[in-house]
């Protein structure tokens, strides 16, 4: 069964670092109690990166809390310098769901709302930028350990610790993993095609896989 294990919002601002000032939402404070969440997402949260965050089918950002133990191991991180939920700037932890097992399209109740797992989250510069950490970007595509987005489908509340309700499923579902590996280490010709015909998988991401496809 899937769980939220923690909820988090943001709103843009200005960081300094050692590289400069840098405009993002990625440092996202987490909620406790429950909160609404609409067909753009989370109240209260916002994105700094209009272009390329912020549409309908990126209204809640999702993460695995389980790809935590992998970073950590990773890169040795250890007591204060450890990785947790919220780490990535993701607006849920989960448990008891990850990229493989989850699949483009699945429609689940949380809550008092209902959501569908639009895809992948593309990995960005900004989650290794804010962690410190080198070679991050590459890590997250090389592992596919991404995350994934929902849409909003009803709108609700939703709390930590709500259970997630499958409602529905494609039949021949593709994972959001296979989504991946697609997109960043190929796949044969026959799965492609599985990928590209199935009603899950958005257009934006089928795009993505077939441009892959054209510059191997």
């Amino acid at each position: 069964m899937i769980r939220i294990e923690a909820i988090f919002v943001g709103e843009p601002r200005s960081i300094t670092d050692d590289k400069g000032t840098w405009l993002s939402a990625i440092y996202r404070t987490r909620v406790e109690g429950p909160i609404e969440v609409g067909e753009r997402g989370l109240a209260g949260d916002q994105v700094a990166d209009t272009k390329n965050h912020g549409r309908p089918g990126q209204a809640v950002c999702v993460h695995p809390i389980i790809h935590y133990d992998f970073w950590n191991a990773a890169y040795e991180l250890e007591a204060e310098h450890s990785l947790g939920p919220g780490s990535v700037g993701e607006n849920w932890t989960i448990s008891g769901g990850d990229e493989e097992t989850v699949f483009c399209g699945d429609v689940y109740r949380v809550g008092t709302a209902v959501v569908q797992v639009s895809g992948p989250r593309g990995p960005c510069w900004k989650q290794e930028r804010k962690l410190g950490l080198d070679g991050f970007l590459k890590r997250t595509i090389d592992s596919m350990r991404t995350g994934f987005y929902l849409r909003v489908l009803q709108t609700g509340k939703v709390n930590t610790g709500d259970k997630w309700e499958l409602e529905n499923r494609f039949n021949d579902p593709v994972s959001v993993k296979l989504v991946n590996q697609a997109a960043y280490r190929g796949v044969e010709t026959n799965v492609l095609e599985r990928i590209v015909r199935a009603e899950g998988v958005v257009p934006e991401w089928k795009e993505i896989i077939l441009r892959a496809r054209s510059n191997q």
